[in-house]
């Protein structure tokens, strides 16, 4: 069986939690991105990050290598971890919601405000049906084309076949694409 890519990488960390660094600097911003797609919210997509790897560093023992023919074992329990801290991040807002004022501030400067609009009224609609997907759906997509993982990799993050995986993301794209033809007419 193939060793996890990030195998070295994590044996130092578990000898010196200061090599920790190492594996932090590699995926910072894989973690981010998929938890600010998320949360849709950048300050809540840094308290994320900050937590997933606050749990990983603490988890580090525990970390079982089982290998892969691709990737890295370790990415993927990395993304387990973000999973669940963004489903206790979605109970959280539940019970407290709040406004996010990184709205207020997000105005880009552009040569062409109409074009700037349209675009940005197209992301925007987009964005809305990816979010009425269920959640498996919605982060098999977010992991596949934001975070370019490999269906077997979303598969551990998931806890699906790497078969199933490719259904999920084909089903998920018919619907986003249904809905969206749907909603020109």
């Amino acid at each position: 069986m193939p060793l996890d890519a990030d195998r070295p990488a994590v044996e130092a960390a578990r000898r010196d939690p200061l090599r920790f660094e190492t594996l932090y600097r590699k995926y910072v911003a894989q973690v981010y991105s998929f938890a600010l797609y998320e949360t849709r919210a950048h300050h809540a997509a840094e308290d994320v990050t900050e937590q997933v790897f606050l749990q990983a560093l603490r988890g580090l023992p525990s970390f079982d290598d089982r290998g892969l023919d691709e990737g890295s074992t370790f990415r993927a329990w990395l993304f387990q971890i973000c999973r669940n801290v963004l489903a206790n991040e979605r109970r959280r807002v539940r019970r407290h919601p709040q406004v996010p004022m990184d709205l207020a501030f997000d105005v880009p400067a552009a040569d062409d405000p109409a074009a700037t609009v349209a675009a940005r009224d197209e992301a925007a609609r987009a964005w809305r049906v990816i979010e009425t997907l269920p959640g498996d759906r919605r982060q098999a997509l977010t992991l596949r084309f934001v975070d370019e993982m490999s269906a077997r990799e979303i598969g551990e993050v998931l806890g699906r076949s790497e078969g199933a995986v490719r259904v999920l993301i084909h089903r998920a794209l018919r619907a986003v694409a249904d809905e969206l033809g749907g909603e020109r007419t």
